[in-house]
Formats: structure tokens, C-alpha cells, sequence
């Protein structure tokens, strides 16, 4: 029954990826050339509600499915980390025109040439499995 909730959760997404053109290349394209605020709100907005359902979550303390209570801990502080982390991901993000949700998203609207993208997403997370421990955290 979990599944199909997590199934359904997806189907959700995915069309409001899709709807919103947030999966859209010229969308993306737009972004990193500061000629739109579209992604930008789409961005800002999810970043909001993060923090939002972040905050009730710890208030409330809010159990998952399971009913496992959720906990948050945190990360050591580094600025170097986050950005060489971010300027890769942000360079795969230009260069395909979708980051990790919309890939799927746009797999799932028949565009199936994403399917090289997702293998390489796919490749580049091994890769980094493999270096993690040899990478400076």
C-alpha cells in the first residue's frame, strides 16, 4: 500500500514538473542566462517550503509512514565542499538542461533520449562512490 502512496506522490510531481515547465530546457536555458525569473520562483518557492515543513517537522515532531519519528542532524560546516558540489551539479544541470527530478519527469513524458543523461546522473553517483573516501570532506 506504501508503494502505491509513493507511486501516486510521483505521478503528483511529475505533473506539476511538467505543468509548471519547470522539466523544460529553454526554461532551465532561460535561468542560467538571467533572462527569466521564472525558474527562479519555481526555486524560491520550493526553498520556502522547505524551510516551512523543515521547522514543523522539528516543532512537531512528525513521523514518517513507518511511524519513525523524523530527526535532523547536523552536517559539519564547509564552504568548499558546497561550492565544488555546486558547480558540478550546476554544470551537469546547463549542459543536460534537467537536474535529477526532471530527468525522471521528462522520462516518464516520453522524451527518451533523457535516457543518456539519467545513465550518466547514474555513472557520475558510482564514480562518487568510489572517491568519497579519498575526496576531502
Amino acid at each position: 500500500m506504501k508503494s502505491i502512496l509513493y507511486l501516486v506522490i510521483g505521478i503528483f510531481f511529475g505533473i506539476v514538473m511538467l505543468k509548471s515547465e519547470a522539466a523544460s530546457w529553454f526554461r532551465i536555458y532561460e535561468m542560467f542566462q538571467f533572462k527569466a525569473f521564472h525558474m527562479y520562483g519555481i526555486i524560491g518557492s520550493a526553498l520556502m517550503s522547505g524551510i516551512i515543513f523543515v521547522q514543523l517537522i522539528k516543532r512537531y515532531k512528525i513521523k514518517t509512514f513507518g511511524g519513525v519519528v523524523i530527526c535532523f542532524t547536523d552536517k559539519n560546516k564547509s564552504v568548499l565542499r558546497y561550492l565544488i558540489g555546486g558547480f558540478i551539479f550546476g554544470l551537469g544541470w546547463a549542459l543536460a538542461g534537467a537536474c535529477p527530478g526532471p530527468m525522471f519527469t521528462l522520462l516518464g513524458a516520453g522524451f527518451f533520449p533523457i535516457v543518456i543523461v539519467i545513465l550518466g546522473a547514474l555513472l557520475g553517483t558510482w564514480f562518487y562512490g568510489l572517491l568519497k573516501n579519498k575526496l576531502p570532506h
